[in-house]
């Protein structure tokens, strides 16, 4: 008997170059996929990094090399894994086309090959992209090169 297949579609919302800064989210939502809604980043929510970084430089740091640091009020690294894995667990056979944010294409691959939370800093996931997963029987693959017309 052959299982059902889960193909997810992570694409990324265009980069806005009229901001010129990027700014730490609201937990963007996914519509059709709540768990895949972007990171809450707590207290941080609407402001930049740099300003962030010179108000408290050491919580930063830490967020940036501790996976289980959250922002004040907010989740962290591990905790925003989890939920994106929980998200695509619940997936139904078939193919899901979602826009999130970059941080939770980086939360999905982290997840889908079991790669430790520490991983999530080291993927660079462009604006205006599609990431591809595919699953079944709780095992993922992530479809890379695809071609530009595709």
């Amino acid at each position: 008997m052959k299982s059902a297949v889960v193909r997810v579609q992570f694409v990324t919302r265009p980069f806005d170059a009229a901001s010129r800064q990027i700014r730490f989210g609201h937990g963007a939502s996914c519509p059709g996929h709540a768990g895949l809604r972007g990171p809450d980043t707590g207290e941080w929510a609407g402001r930049t990094l740099d300003e962030v970084s010179a108000e408290d430089p050491a919580a930063v740091q830490r967020w940036l090399t501790d996976p289980d640091y959250a922002p004040p009020g907010g989740e962290s690294v591990t905790e925003l894994i989890a939920r994106v894995g929980a998200a695509l667990a619940g997936l139904p056979p078939g193919t899901h086309r979602a826009v999130v944010d970059q941080a939770v294409v980086r939360a999905g691959v982290v997840h889908a090959l079991e790669l430790p939370a520490a991983a999530y800093w080291r993927l660079d996931v462009r604006p205006d992209t599609v990431t591809t997963l595919s699953g079944r029987l709780g095992r993922w693959n992530l479809q890379l090169g695809r071609p530009l017309d595709a």
